[in-house]
């Protein structure tokens, strides 16, 4: 299946049959979300893959007891960075300098701009940046599932605190912003299985200066 073969087969699962994703197949997926860019290389953000049926079904509650919580065979959380200071700028000049293999006083004109760049937003600026790069990686997420024939599901709708006291988020300095259920299509009993996918025509969509 080619890539766009592999978007228009794919859509916003609302039941899945719990199938079990081989472990492989999520590496691959899981792979393809860290490898997204986002802004300076930074990635402020973690993400939460929690395969285990019964936190899932703790979760399922903060998620409006949407069944694809229950029925998937991932669960995954993209959860902001809540502090993100110059700290954080040295830890990712250093993971830099060790794969690289260049010394991290090469790297001080770099961590200079990005310091400059982070000092001039306030902290709720940085927590709407560190959400919208989360918003990247599920994009990747979305395509890589796509191109295993694994369903994905994103979700917004969702407890962002309740999820954060669920899974001691607050503590680890994260703040889930967006999910992402992987699993099969329950084909029988979703009815959007046989739905025509519908978008935006491109003359309506794309406009070419």
């Amino acid at each position: 299946m080619n890539l766009l073969d592999a978007l228009k087969w794919r859509y916003a699962v609302k039941r899945m049959n719990g199938a079990k994703i081989p472990a492989q197949t999520l590496d691959t997926i899981l792979e393809a979300t860290r490898l997204a860019p986002s802004s300076f290389g930074l990635t402020p953000y973690s993400i939460l893959v929690i395969e285990d049926e019964e936190t899932r079904k703790k979760l399922q509650p903060h998620f409006y007891n949407q069944p694809q919580i229950g029925e998937s065979s991932a669960v995954v959380i993209f959860a902001a960075h809540t502090t993100i200071n110059e700290a954080s700028v040295d830890a990712y000049m250093q993971e830099i300098a060790e794969q690289r293999g260049v010394p991290v006083d090469a790297l001080k004109d770099f961590a200079g701009y990005v310091k400059g760049a982070i000092a001039h937003q306030t902290p709720e600026q940085l927590q709407i940046w560190a959400a919208k790069q989360t918003y990247i990686a599920l994009g990747f997420a979305l395509v890589a599932a796509a191109s295993e024939q694994v369903d994905g599901t994103p979700m917004e709708g969702f407890d962002p605190k309740a999820v954060d006291a669920e899974l001691g988020l607050a503590a680890q300095g994260l703040h889930a912003t967006v999910a992402l259920t992987l699993g099969y299509r329950d084909a029988a009993n979703d009815y959007l299985s046989s739905a025509l996918k519908v978008r935006r025509t491109s003359d309506k969509l794309i406009i070419k200066k």
